[in-house]
């Protein structure tokens, strides 16, 4: 239930992040300005004694954070993967939250098992061993079918995620109304749509059945990128609160230390986890939405595995187009055409001068050509991207949430594999190829020819539908035509893969 009563929550949240020493930590890795800092120690320390201590053998970020809850420990798991904006030190903390938490006991997850699946796990499984990983919503034990032999992984929901969820979304959505309701400036940046927009998304997570089905829908997409391995999923085994799906070997995506042992090229899987993103983003439109190293791990021969499908995204042709057309322009430097897509696709108001917007976008692109990523300035570009948006009047697209965090997150990822990494140059032979295939002349004859085939569909039936179109319109007075606003989104993945810019409305979508 939404209401004052999330005042405690919030206080609580305060007094946690005080209590366990985490306060400081968060606001010197953000930087945060000295009012700010003065203000969060004045209503944090007085009520210290009421937040909860958390796990003391934990360090204070990551201690606060397990013990505020999922839905805190998700935010957790995408600020691991930047240790560029919250230090290294931090960032290899916060790397505990992806699949080293607390597990919960091995005799409730068998209880769960049995009654998923209505039956007694014995003749399921001739071994089901104790917790290998746990995350935030779900824990994985491995497994061998008693029928087959083959050697499978179990992921089965904590017990009660679903009510601590709630419990924690409830008072984001509060605070978010707070937020519009004592700053009018930032209902721009729709924190409450961003809040709603995560609230559907954890939904979504919290049903095994579904994961199952998009794991499933990911494999056929992905069949046949080389290098790219994404296990298989027994629908016959997986129902709500279970899944179980082959078994991946591999070495942890995060355990840089391991696979320099294992000889593997890091800066070749850097690479390759981002331009297997972009694929995915570009041709398919369909991508994981969850890439952070808890989630990926390597094989023995270099592959990528890819695994815990609970979070995927989608973005439609007419948007994959637009964004090629905009990362093109910026790896060819013609900020004139970044400018000219973000007006002809309606992300910035037609009120604003187009030359201005250009200029903007330059005064981002150029300085950070030629240089990579260990000599970027996160905090400066984040600083100016903000006012750019904010001077051109530019919202929050909500409905492109996922594909900012995961740009955030996959690049984090790759920067952890290899810092040096160029993100223009990796970026361009994947979008070099979309644009050859989608833009241009044989685009536009193959979207004729996709509409005559529409039509074709439709003919016997379009006299009639034009008619009751236009007695319609005829019948009802227009309304007046909103504005067209929108593209907050659009300056941020524009320039994401080099400056991270995204990462003020990930930490949104995160908190939520």
């Amino acid at each position: 239930m939404r209401g004052p009563h999330n005042i405690w929550r919030l206080i609580r949240t305060g007094a946690t992040l005080e209590r366990t020493g985490a306060m400081g930590i968060v606001l010197e890795a953000f930087s945060a300005p000295p009012g700010l800092r003065v203000a969060a120690r004045i209503l944090g320390w007085p009520f210290k004694w009421l937040g909860d201590k958390g796990d003391p053998s934990l360090p204070p970020a990551t201690r606060a954070l397990t013990a505020l809850g999922p839905a805190y420990i998700k935010f957790g798991q995408v600020l691991s993967t930047r240790p560029d904006v919250v230090g290294d030190d931090l960032a290899v903390q916060l790397r505990v939250l992806q699949d080293k938490l607390p597990p919960f006991d091995r005799a409730l997850a068998k209880e769960a098992v049995e009654d998923a699946l209505d039956a007694p796990l014995e003749t399921i499984f001739s071994s089901f061993s104790e917790p290998i990983a746990a995350a935030s919503i779900a824990q994985v034990h491995r497994a061998t079918l008693a029928k087959t032999g083959r050697e499978v992984a179990v992921k089965v929901l904590r017990p009660g995620i679903e009510k601590a969820f709630r419990r924690d979304i409830d008072a984001f959505y509060f605070a978010a109304g707070l937020i519009e309701f004592l700053s009018p400036s930032s209902r721009r940046l729709r924190p409450s749509d961003v809040i709603s927009h995560f609230d559907g998304v954890v939904q979504g997570e919290l049903d095994l059945r579904l994961e199952a089905a998009a794991a499933g829908e990911y494999a056929a997409n992905t069949a046949n990128d080389p290098g790219f391995v994404v296990p298989r999923a027994d629908f016959n085994l997986s129902a709500r609160q279970v899944m179980v799906m082959d078994w991946a070997e591999g070495i942890a995506f995060g355990d840089v230390a391991a696979i320099d042992a294992a000889g593997l090229d890091r800066k070749a899987l850097g690479e390759r986890v981002l331009q297997l993103f972009l694929r995915h983003a570009l041709n398919d439109g369909y991508f994981h939405a969850d890439m952070h190293q808890g989630n990926l791990k390597v094989s023995a021969s270099g592959d990528v595995i890819a695994y815990d499908f609970g979070i995927m995204g989608r973005i439609d042709a007419y948007t994959r187009r637009v964004y090629a057309e905009i990362l093109m322009g910026f790896i060819r430097k013609d900020y004139r055409r970044v400018a000219e897509v973000h007006f002809e696709a309606g992300y910035v108001p037609a009120d604003r001068d187009i030359d201005a917007f250009a200029q903007a976008l330059r005064a981002v692109g150029e300085p950070i050509f030629g240089m990579d990523a260990s000599q970027i300035s996160m905090g400066r570009i984040l600083n100016y991207l903000f006012e750019v948006t904010e001077r051109f009047g530019m919202e929050t697209r909500t409905e492109l949430i996922l594909l900012q965090r995961t740009m955030v997150v996959v690049e984090g990822v790759a920067r952890t594999m290899y810092p040096q990494i160029n993100i223009w140059e990796v970026a361009q032979p994947v979008v070099e190829d979309y644009v050859r295939q989608n833009v241009g002349p044989l685009a536009a004859a193959k979207d004729f020819g996709n509409a005559l085939a529409v039509l074709s569909r439709f003919g016997p039936s379009l006299p009639r539908l034009v008619e009751q179109a236009l007695t319609r319109r005829l019948d009802r007075p227009s309304p007046p035509q909103p504005r067209r606003t929108g593209g907050l989104w659009w300056v941020t993945v524009s320039i994401l893969l080099s400056t991270n810019i995204v990462l003020l409305f990930a930490l949104i979508s995160a908190i939520g």
